[in-house]
């Protein structure tokens, strides 16, 4: 494929990547794209220059990445919106848009509130549960502050009941940590109230229609995929007519992938929904199979239209795909692996060369290789994947990916879940570092460092954010975090030389 054509697609994703940070910074949009596209150009320059035929030199590679990740971020601190604890606490309370909310245009504006509903709102407060000191006016929110006096859950809901039975549903109610630690209320303009301009337009959730368009057309771009893992469609990626024996010969792939990619959305929209949390149905994104891309989708989606009452909700809708995913996918990876044919190891293998695999990238993937295989899997040797062994590869690729705890990725959700927003964020920003090293040494993850580095580092708060998770959550999370760090890590050489791999 043309560098340029290739640089087109790469500019594009970029571009709705660097939007998701607008809220965060005054840095303009088109400066941050220019900074994280940087290396893009100088890279494509290169392959244009000489033709593709020579690869750049590594501090060609290495230094405009790691100044540009470096420039991409002080830019994004430079222009942070909040400078100090105050402002810290007016964008928290104004952050309750979700992730897949409405845009902000379509918010309605908080209407200021007099001084008979300001007495009103002091009643609100019982003393004994949250002693009400002061109210501060903002411009898209009442700041409460005051002395929590009883369990932060006992305390949001009784405040929630109570400014419902007074204001109705004009106000979101948010329960957040402060800068200093003391819980605080925020009542922000709720853009579900039934008296919100569009809300008729917004109650449209679910399109059962094009969610099963999108299902069946990534059913037939699967099927393909599988000719081109396999090399059968040419180098040409030309036309191939559908008929039941193409059909046939992807099914094994393509059945698979979409189970696996299926329950891990279907997971989060049905407890999505178990929380009475407004969200779309699971929506696949096909892509026609491509030498570059040869897996014949892009993945799946689901889209949040309602906050997230609390950090148990977030949790639970945070973890529910990755671990339904990673449990349908590790029998059929056990399944395909044992179905599997092991070839000579070429001279120079590839990453994803699924003819002539080779597990050692992935420790998990090393100790399942090594059980169903067993002797005949040693150095000189590679796999030659079943169709379902490649699906369920790839789907244990996809749940590394939405398990790294950053921002709004699963993975996100699940530490801000059991550590708090502000600590949430920092194990994001440690993660993210983590991985960029560990991409010197397992080059595939490389994109995904990049794609980290411009990804917002906080995740959405809840609406009441200040409760904790119960011991049982917390140790599902360490869970979730263990099976991230299984697919990713190397088999180490301790490993390898065990087994004889």
């Amino acid at each position: 494929m043309h560098p340029l054509f290739l640089l087109f697609l790469l500019g594009l994703t970029t571009y709705f990547i660097v939007q998701r940070v607008s809220d965060e910074t005054r840095t303009p949009t088109w400066l941050l794209w220019v900074v994280a596209m940087m290396p893009a150009f100088i890279w494509s320059g290169w392959a244009i220059v000489n033709g593709g035929r020579k690869a750049p030199p590594s501090y060609l590679v290495i230094i405009p990445l790691m100044v540009c990740l470096l420039l991409y971020w002080f830019l994004i601190q430079w222009g942070r919106v909040s400078s100090n604890a105050g402002t810290t606490e007016r964008q928290e309370a104004t952050t309750t848009k979700q992730e897949n909310a409405d845009p902000p245009s379509e918010m309605p504006i908080l209407k200021p509130i007099d001084k008979s509903e300001e007495q009103s709102l002091q009643t609100c407060f019982p003393w004994s549960i949250y002693y009400l000191q002061n109210i501060e006016y903002r411009p898209q929110a009442v700041i409460c502050r005051g002395q929590l006096r009883s369990k932060p859950e006992v305390a949001y809901q009784t405040i929630r009941e109570n400014v419902e039975e007074q204001f109705g549903d004009r106000f979101l109610v948010v329960f957040q940590e402060g800068a200093n630690g003391k819980p605080f209320f925020a009542l922000v303009a709720n853009p579900y109230s039934k008296q919100s301009p569009g809300q008729a337009a917004r109650d449209v959730v679910t399109r059962p229609a094009l969610a099963i368009s999108l299902l069946v057309i990534t059913f037939f771009t699967t099927c393909f995929a599988w000719l081109q893992i396999v090399g059968k469609l040419g180098s040409n990626n030309g036309f191939v007519q559908i008929s039941p024996d193409v059909l046939v010969q992807g099914l094994p792939y393509a059945l698979s992938l979409l189970l696996i990619l299926g329950s891990h959305e279907l997971a989060h929209y049905l407890t999505a929904r178990r929380y009475k949390i407004r969200a779309t149905l699971p929506y696949f994104i096909p892509v026609l199979p491509l030498p570059w891309f040869p897996f014949g989708t892009f993945g799946a989606f689901i889209q949040l239209r309602s906050p997230i009452p609390n950090r148990r909700a977030l949790f639970d809708v945070g973890i529910a795909g990755p671990l339904v995913g990673f449990i349908i996918a590790l029998p059929l990876l056990i399944w395909g692996l044992a179905h599997s044919e092991v070839v000579p190891m070429p001279q120079n293998p590839e990453l994803f060369n699924f003819q002539a695999f080779d597990p050692k990238f992935s420790l998990l993937l090393t100790l399942l290789s090594k059980l169903m295989l067993g002797s005949v899997l040693t150095t000189e040797t590679a796999i030659k994947m079943h169709p379902v062994a490649v699906a369920s590869s790839l789907g244990l690729v996809v749940t590394a990916f939405n398990l790294m705890p950053v921002g709004q990725l699963d993975g996100g959700h699940i530490v801000h879940a059991m550590l708090g927003q502000r600590a949430g964020a920092m194990v994001g920003q440690f993660a993210r570092l983590m991985l960029l090293l560990l991409s010197f040494a397992q080059r595939y993850l490389m994109l995904w460092a990049i794609i980290l580095f411009l990804m917002p580092a906080n995740d959405e708060p809840a609406l009441n954010d200040v409760t904790e998770l119960d011991n049982r959550r917390d140790f599902w999370g360490i869970v979730s975090l263990a099976i991230l760090l299984l697919i990713i890590l190397p088999a180490p050489a301790f490993v390898t030389n065990l087994f004889n791999i």
